[in-house]
């Protein structure tokens, strides 16, 4: 059979870095994992195309090309789903849709002939058995989670790595904590399942040897979620690694503010080198994180835990939310100055949202104050907020300003700095490798901002401020330059976004339920 894999484009919110690639020359940030590991999943024999239409548009030869439309997605992506729904049906392709999107809400969506839903480990087989036998049902689903440790290696070959920002690649799957808001014990449990040491370094052996990119994001919901096998197996393999291969590579990943408790997991994720790290930590209001369960980051001094980090030589990227049933009229005014104190140099701040499979989504459906569909984007929500919202908007958008805009971004970027070490044993030395084209578009990137860009006072100012300051973190000035670059672009999106929901396009939140029936 002809198989046409399609992932949707991605919504121009933060995580799409879609600003920040086009800068420097690339066309997206991450390859499609899942659709990846997918191909792999399907007979030998099988003939596949990956078109991601983050990367190029998906023309009606390709649909035609196929008998199967393979279509993945998670919930940011839900109005490019729709679209490549629409142009599939049009050309009477048969879709078979799978990710978390679908696995939540597949009832919302029409023009799907299969659903393929949970982990596709498990489901996919039986799709393909009953396949093969003419006897394809339309949904198919199962409680149970998978064991990762089989899942074959990703189908590199399908994609272009020099097209992306970064490399991705996941060790384990699931979370032990239960934050309200967040859906991924729902999807994928509480027991973080993982792969063997020796398939990772397999699959950043196919990274290695694509090239094209400098940084892997482990896309983990919680790497350090099984502590036991990370320090044991999977750390010291990647520490051996890099010192066997010298592969250039440094490592991304998202986990939680405890790593700052372990001094050995943070000297051991410094030598394999993983240096920027995602943490959620949602607010500085010890009754919100009590509220909704975040209790990893109870009774403890969160600024204090992320200098420290700074000071070991990770760099922090934090997530942060605005909206909870506990904020208070100055909860706005204090998050900004907690980012700006913290020195994350980039945050990333959302509105609360109830995903369906949480805790959250129940309790607002018990108290019949679901607004709409859940949606992703960052200024908007699915909840009647106590507060109002009204003032949930403003203070909303009293937050990014605060703390997006280049006066503001540009001095907590200067104060990371000031804090910043690098690791004091970073075991071998990554050996950075940059093809003429990555040069090129590098500084071309740096010229924009340095000279045209309106903002480029701020840039040239962080640069002579490290180089008379902290020389040894030039490279860093540089790069977080162009990271601001994105938070300002996407600061501007939100703000254009939300100043049209008087018109209809767009609503905060809707201050009248959603239909019990309707949900």
């Amino acid at each position: 059979m002809k198989i046409l894999l399609v992932y949707p484009e991605m919504y121009d919110s933060f995580y799409a870095f879609r600003h920040l690639a086009s800068l420097v020359g690339k066309k997206a940030a991450f390859p499609p994992l899942g659709l990846l590991t997918v191909a792999a999943m399907l007979p030998q024999n099988w003939e596949r195309r990956l078109v991601d239409l983050n990367v190029k548009p998906l023309s009606d030869q390709d649909i035609e090309w196929a008998d199967l439309v393979f279509l993945s997605a998670m919930n940011v992506q839900e109005e490019s789903v729709r679209k490549i729904i629409a142009q599939c049906k049009r050309k009477n392709a048969t879709i078979v849709a799978g990710g978390p999107l679908f696995t939540h809400e597949h009832e919302r969506f029409d023009g799907i002939d299969h659903f393929v839903l949970n982990e596709a480990e498990i489901t996919l087989p039986l799709f393909l058995a009953d396949l093969r036998s003419g006897e394809a049902k339309p949904i198919y689903k199962s409680p149970e989670f998978a064991d990762v440790s089989l899942t074959p290696l990703p189908q590199m070959e399908l994609i272009n790595m020099k097209d992306y920002l970064y490399a991705i690649i996941q060790f384990s799957r699931g979370c032990p904590y239960l934050c309200d808001f967040c859906d991924v014990t729902t999807l994928y449990g509480r027991k973080p399942r993982t792969k063997s040491a020796e398939r990772i370094i397999e699959e950043l052996e196919l990274i290695r040897k694509a090239g094209g990119v400098q940084s892997v994001l482990f896309a983990d919901d919680n790497l350090i979620g099984n502590k036991k096998i990370l320090k044991s197996e999977l750390l010291p393999a990647l520490i051996e690694w890099h010192k066997k291969t010298n592969p250039g590579l440094y490592f991304m990943t998202q986990l939680t503010i405890n790593l700052a408790d372990d001094e050995e997991m943070m000297r051991l994720m410094l030598e394999a080198k993983f240096r920027n790290i995602f943490i959620g930590i949602e607010t500085p209001q010890e009754d919100s994180l009590k509220f909704s369960l975040k209790n990893q980051n109870l009774k403890r001094d969160l600024v204090s835990n992320i200098h420290k980090l700074h000071q070991e030589g990770f760099t922090v990227l934090g997530g942060f939310i605005v909206g909870f049933d506990t904020d208070k009229e100055d909860s706005f005014k204090n998050l900004v100055n907690f980012i700006q104190d913290s020195a994350i140099p980039i945050p990333i701040v959302n509105v609360l949202k109830a995903p369906p499979g949480t805790a959250l989504f129940d309790r607002m459906k018990r108290e019949n104050r679901l607004s709409r569909h859940f949606t992703f984007s960052e200024g908007e929500t699915n909840i009647i907020p106590i507060m109002g919202a009204e003032r949930l908007k403003s203070g909303f958008l009293e937050v990014i300003s605060g703390v997006y805009l280049p006066e503001h971004s540009y001095k907590r970027v200067k104060r990371f700095l000031s804090i910043h070490e690098f690791p004091k044993n970073g075991g071998v030395k990554v050996k950075e490798k940059y093809s003429t084209s990555d040069l090129y578009h590098f500084i071309k990137a740096i010229i924009k901002l340095a000279l045209f860009d309106k903002d480029g006072k701020h840039y040239r100012d962080l640069l002579l401020w490290t180089y008379k300051n902290k020389r040894n973190h030039l490279s860093l000035a540089f790069m977080y330059g162009l990271m601001l670059y994105q938070l300002r672009e996407n600061h501007n999106q939100i703000v254009a976004t939300l100043s049209r929901s008087g018109s209809g396009h767009v609503e905060l939140a809707a201050e009248q339920p959603l239909l019990t029936e309707a949900v």
